[in-house]
């Protein structure tokens, strides 16, 4: 008798948590529209791919990836997920925020995973991944202060959209952070999409004097890294570790010159976002989740084949857990990306204005 009560005591111990663990998946399957760079862009969208795929293997999701080739193709891209009847969508880089937001409002029964984008509205249905590029540029501008021998550094940047100002600026900053007289030079390009015009910029950069390159910008900024590397000159890439992607891990000539990559963790945004979907949850009702240096969101890749002395890489590593405790800041505004000096200075609207 003792034992068919423990029997029954232990059942309704375990029974509330079983049904607990054991809710539906709200998704079977995930549609991927990456920007005009690609799947293979070997920068945000790959990452993102990386973490759908990471997501499909332990749910068992049915995936299927549309690449655009232009900006026009966004929309209609977008709808053939839907009408293809996936669950969930994922679309990446914040030119695809309108269309993102629109199809998320006219399909409410589909999920919508927008990286890098913002919205002026929370939708159930929807949620917004973005990142602390500035704390990531930062690390490797602190890195490329360090690594500079004739105090001027460059950067080839993609369209000025606030990811890639974030960049920039959290690059300066931490450049400026080790060095206060470091001079720094570089421009944006209207094309996430133009190698030939990156490896022009980084050829300029060098004629100026600069010895490390900053590529942040998809195959533009890769373009520019890889001109740099092959000329012997310092070069950092973006997104993911280029040593793997742009540098063939480590086969293609001026590998050796690739010192880091600042790291944003869009594979862990996009599969959080669907593990949370397959596991029965919904978004946060914030609809958005920011990833930085405090829960690893952000970061900087090892040097790999590069010389870059212990001690360096050992200041870098002090520069990245005062980021994530709050000791250091990086100076950029986390969402528009200008700097907070700039902010500071600016008038304060008046009301009518």
């Amino acid at each position: 008798m003792k034992k068919a009560v423990l029997l029954v005591a232990v059942l309704l111990l375990v029974l509330p948590f079983t049904a607990l663990s054991a809710q539906e998946s709200l998704i079977e399957s995930v549609c991927f529209v990456t920007d005009t760079a690609g799947v293979n862009d070997g920068g945000f969208n790959s990452s993102a791919f990386d973490g759908m795929e990471m997501a499909s293997e332990e749910f068992d999701l049915e995936t299927t990836v549309i690449e655009s080739g232009d900006a026009i193709d966004y929309e209609p891209n977008v709808e053939l997920c839907v009408t293809e009847g996936y669950d969930a969508v994922i679309t990446v880089g914040f030119l695809l925020t309108d269309t993102t937001f629109a199809a998320a409002q006219a399909n409410p029964d589909v999920y919508f995973v927008g990286i890098d984008q913002g919205y002026a509205e929370a939708l159930p249905n929807l949620v917004s991944v973005t990142f602390r590029e500035d704390q990531a540029g930062f690390l490797v501008g602190a890195m490329a202060a360090l690594m500079t021998e004739s105090g001027i550094i460059g950067g080839v940047y993609g369209i000025d959209i606030p990811p890639v100002v974030k960049f920039r600026n959290g690059y300066e900053q931490g450049a400026l952070y080790i060095n206060p007289d470091i001079v720094t030079i570089g421009a944006y390009i209207d094309s996430f999409d133009a190698a030939d015009r990156g490896r022009a910029l980084a050829e300029q950069l060098i004629g100026e004097g600069a010895d490390v390159i900053f590529g942040a910008g998809g195959p533009t900024g890769s373009g520019g890294i890889g001109l740099a590397a092959a000329e012997g000159v310092w070069a950092i890439g973006v997104d993911k570790d280029e040593y793997f992607t742009t540098f063939g891990e480590g086969e293609t000539p001026g590998a050796e010159y690739l010192i880091s990559s600042a790291m944003k963790r869009i594979d862990q945004g996009v599969y959080q976002m669907l593990a949370l979907l397959a596991n029965g949850e919904m978004f946060p009702e914030s609809g958005s989740i920011v990833l930085d240096a405090a829960n690893e969101g952000v970061g900087f890749a090892p040097a790999h084949d590069a010389e870059v002395p212990e001690e360096v890489t050992a200041q870098i590593e002090e520069i990245l857990a005062g980021l994530a405790d709050g000791s250091i800041e990086t100076g950029v505004d986390p969402a528009s990306g200008m700097l907070m000096s700039e902010m500071e200075m600016m008038p304060e609207a008046t009301p009518g204005s």
